[in-house]
């Protein structure tokens, strides 16, 4: 798989910020979400990462990341360095039993939180995870709990993605207004189609993979819609394939209800997980 240059060249900052402020401190880091998926899109992608120390950082560690962080995102406000920072036995346990760790979401440091510590994340790093530093992925000791995507990508859809539609779907909100860019109908209409892959393939896709599969499972009535939100994430200057941005607003909140009747459907959710 080849390594994006620019993802690639935003981990090795970040290590650089990081053995500049706690030299030793940082033992791993790989990169994960669209970069070891080969879709990594500069205009719209954040760098994902898994960041690893030999245990839990200490008040003086915490201090140490959260310069590495600001002095990455004076570096490079764009593409966000976004991640999780674990040990390296957190790797080899169930998700769902790591304790709160620290993260960055949105470029911004945080102590301590739940961010990114799901079955997907650990799937990734075990399966596609490109390593900046430590050893190569298939040498790592990762807890891959690949029956777990399916109940997870329920959750997610129902806990996340259905307040998402509806929020969206009143105008006259920050959502429902953030709905008539680029930005959010893309994200939304390839983000509920790559659960929807999971759900059906018990696998991980990027965000174009997903959408190219969305082609081939729904029918040709929601094409434009799934073609518009690929021409969207390529960053193509093509005109739009609709006459308005409400009318593309409308289409994609249509397809997103489509599929999230179709992904919670009793018949779906009865499905075996493994």
């Amino acid at each position: 798989m080849a390594k994006h240059p620019l993802a690639w060249r935003v981990a090795e900052q970040f290590l650089a910020e990081a053995d500049a402020a706690a030299p030793g401190l940082v033992e791993g880091l790989y990169l994960t979400g669209s970069a070891a998926l080969d879709d990594f899109r500069p205009h719209t992608s954040d760098v994902d990462a898994v960041v690893i120390t030999a245990k839990r950082p200490d008040q003086a560690g915490l201090a140490a990341l959260r310069t590495a962080h600001a002095r990455l995102r004076e570096t490079y406000p764009r593409p966000r360095f976004e991640g999780v920072h674990l040990t390296w036995a957190d790797l080899a346990a169930h998700p769902g039993d790591c304790p709160n760790t620290p993260y960055a979401q949105g470029g911004r440091f945080r102590p301590s939180g739940r961010f990114e510590l799901n079955p997907v994340t650990w799937h990734v790093l075990a399966t596609k995870g490109l390593a900046v530093r430590g050893p190569a992925r298939d040498e790592l000791d990762v807890h891959d709990v690949r029956d777990g995507l399916v109940s997870w990508s329920l959750g997610n859809l129902e806990q996340y993605w259905v307040r998402w539609r509806e929020r969206a779907s009143r105008i006259v909100t920050p959502r429902g207004l953030a709905a008539l860019g680029s930005l959010a109908p893309t994200w939304g209409v390839l983000g509920v189609s790559r659960l929807h892959f999971t759900l059906f393939t018990r696998e991980i896709t990027s965000k174009s993979g997903a959408g190219r599969y969305a082609l081939h499972a729904f029918p040709a009535r929601w094409h434009a819609v799934v073609n518009e939100a690929l021409r969207m994430r390529r960053g193509s200057s093509a005109p739009s394939l609709y006459a308005s941005a409400m009318a593309r607003r409308r289409a994609a909140l249509d397809y997103i209800e489509m599929v999230l009747d179709s992904a919670l459907s009793p018949r779906l959710a009865a499905a075996p997980t493994a």
